[in-house]
């Protein structure tokens, strides 16, 4: 459930259960298992049960910093040769800083006086944990000059914040990060909501063009999302033009509220829960979001 026994599970499933095993990802609590009025708290504190449901942001915040200590010192060992637990935590903390933008490996590498193959390794490790996300970028758009690089996330909220120093929901809004942390939140509970199968991309090219997240539903639709944290939702050029690209099916603009409202004929401003219900809703109609069979 925390991400530890991932890769032992692949391994022994690879050994013994090969088709005989189902796989479900448990991910941390969404946007869709807590009420609309608790955003806040889980953005803030993450999904993991001890960080939201702990009695003051303090406790959430030790524990948070517990849980990354335990990882990094105990666990990380059990799955291959030793690694630096500061060099790795470094890594960890820079990619926090970096929440949302584009992977540059070579950079990453130049600050820890490592190299690119090393970093490489250690990000595979942290994505196989469940730790960290690659989005990558959408390919099958001829004619256009699209940007190549995986964005990255730091997958819970809760992380980023704790890495960061950031303990309480006033200190993360007057921080750089804010943005980036609530952009990789939003995507990371659409994530828990779409149908089995959906494959999620982001979109940008060098003119400008850029979807925050492209969404593939089963039947080849694509949704559109666009994602800021402000209260009052603007759509960008750069939207339009991309839209304009790929004529996605639908377009959303999740933002800070909960209110719906249009901002343009085709695309509508929405809240993270009510759209995250729209996605499981496209799950059931087609009968993919039953994991119970």
């Amino acid at each position: 459930m925390l991400g530890s026994a991932s890769i032992d599970l692949l391994q022994q499933s690879g050994e013994s259960l090969a088709g005989r095993i189902f796989y479900l990802e448990l991910a941390p609590l969404d946007a869709l298992e807590i009420p609309t009025s608790e955003l806040e708290t889980l953005w803030t504190r993450g999904g993991f049960p001890s960080s939201y449901l702990a009695s003051t942001d303090a406790i959430s915040f030790r524990w948070r910093q517990d849980f990354i200590r335990t990882y990094l010192e105990r666990d990380i060992l059990q799955f291959g040769p030793r690694l630096p637990a500061e060099t790795l935590r470094c890594l960890w903390t820079m990619l926090a800083h970096n929440q949302s933008e584009l992977l540059n490996t070579a950079n990453l590498a130049r600050a820890l006086a490592i190299d690119a193959k090393t970093v490489a390794r250690y990000l595979y490790l942290l994505v196989d944990l469940l730790l960290v996300r690659r989005l990558q970028p959408w390919h099958s758009s001829e004619g256009k000059r699209l940007v190549k690089t995986p964005k990255v996330y730091v997958r819970d909220s809760c992380i980023v914040h704790a890495l960061l120093r950031l303990p309480s929901h006033e200190e993360l809004l007057g921080h750089p990060v804010a943005g980036g942390s609530w952009e990789g939140f939003v995507i990371e509970c659409l994530l828990a909501a779409v149908p089995e199968g959906t494959e999620p991309n982001f979109y940008r090219t060098s003119a400008g063009a850029e979807i925050d997240l492209l969404l593939t539903l089963p039947g080849n639709e694509l949704w559109a999302v666009e994602i800021k944290r402000g209260s009052a939702p603007k759509l960008s050029r750069g939207f339009h033009q991309a839209c304009h690209d790929l004529n996605p099916a639908r377009r959303f603009f999740v933002y800070g509220g909960t209110e719906r409202f249009p901002l343009s004929p085709d695309t509508d401003a929405i809240g993270l829960s009510e759209l995250a219900t729209l996605l499981s809703a496209v799950g059931t109609k087609f009968g993919v979001n039953d994991k119970s069979a």
